[in-house]
């Protein structure tokens, strides 16, 4: 039996989630969002962000991504985002698509995180030449980050504050956002709002939701507007937008989005310091959530491969493993992974 540590998009459904799509299929409801629960988002998403929020609901997060940058992002406009950014790396195009010809430019920085330093000379380079450059329209950062770091408040508000300096939109790709809530031990608001952030692409699907993504506004409501027209031009607007609202009400109730999340994050730590005390394989990156990257020899990660265990290659990086760490993580299943990991020491 394979123990799959891959990604956490191969994960099952959250019992409580499920149940919510099915209550939800009992009888009729009104179509394209305007129903009971699309309508009880906007409420439910401002009480956990302690301030009045727009929310809306899509099928995934490459959607979300790329409708809310398009949504501040002239054709002529660029967004500024880590090389290793998934809207850069991982979504085939979308934000440019969405957005007409908006350019995606790229700064640097270690373990997958933007500094300002990096932000400041990437912001000078997309917009350096006046009429003839691409204009600079927003930041976008990534929370976890794609080498599973984290961004802590301070980095975020540093980062937000001289985007809006430079009259640049802020957005967060929040894919494993209640991974990284759950391992700062903060309030939602410190790493949105609070730090600056006007758009948050809210991700459930990774941590329990079948398919289900929450656009949310903080103020610059103007955007919501202009998003509600990409998400129907896109062809996203579901006719039985019930199923996805459901997902999302049921995801953040009594903190579920966050228990799940502790779980991903605490199997995720075991295996990160087992690791650590490896002699041979070692972290490539600090594990501070759900994901542990790993750089070993091919010889060993083909061995592991060959005991059971599945996990991701890293593209074009045969001696570095990717191993991502679910809501439905068992300890069973990270003590399969750690036996195969010591009996290869």
């Amino acid at each position: 039996m394979i123990a799959n540590f891959r990604s956490d998009n191969e994960t099952p459904v959250a019992e409580p989630v499920l149940q919510a799509m099915v209550d939800a299929n009992r009888g009729t409801a009104c179509a394209y969002a305007e129903d009971a629960w699309s309508m009880r988002l906007d409420e439910a998403f401002s009480a956990l962000f302690e301030t009045d929020v727009r929310v809306l609901p899509l099928p995934t997060g490459t959607a979300a991504n790329a409708i809310a940058l398009a949504s501040v992002t002239p054709p002529w406009g660029a967004v500024l985002c880590h090389r290793n950014a998934h809207i850069y790396c991982d979504e085939s195009g979308a934000p440019e698509f969405y957005g007409h010809g908006l350019r995606l430019v790229t700064g640097d920085g270690d373990a997958g995180k933007l500094t300002p330093e990096s932000f400041a000379h990437a912001l000078h380079g997309a917009s350096g030449h006046g009429v003839h450059s691409y204009q600079a329209a927003a930041l976008s950062l990534t929370q976890c980050t794609e080498c599973g770091t984290l961004y802590e408040p301070g980095e975020i508000a540093a980062l937000c504050g001289q985007a809006s300096d430079a009259g640049l939109a802020t957005h967060l790709d929040g894919a494993r956002f209640g991974n990284a809530v759950a391992a700062l031990d903060c309030a939602p608001a410190d790493l949105t709002w609070r730090a600056g952030v006007e758009m948050l692409s809210f991700g459930a699907s990774k941590n329990g939701c079948m398919a289900a993504e929450a656009l949310v506004f903080f103020g610059h409501h103007e955007r919501y507007v202009t998003a509600e027209r990409l998400r129907k031009r896109g062809g996203h607007l579901f006719s039985k937008m019930r199923y996805l609202s459901a997902q999302l009400l049921a995801y953040i109730e009594n903190d579920l989005w966050l228990r799940l999340a502790h779980q991903a994050n605490a199997q995720a730590a075991r295996f990160a310091a087992a690791v650590e005390s490896h002699p041979e394989a070692r972290l490539e990156y600090p594990a501070q959530a759900n994901e542990v990257f790993v750089r070993w020899s091919v010889p060993a990660f083909e061995r592991l491969e060959a005991a059971g265990i599945g996990f991701l290659t890293w593209p074009g990086q045969d001696d570095l493993g990717r191993f991502v760490f679910g809501h439905s993580t068992t300890e069973e299943d990270t003590e399969q992974l750690l036996a195969a990991l010591q009996a290869l020491s």
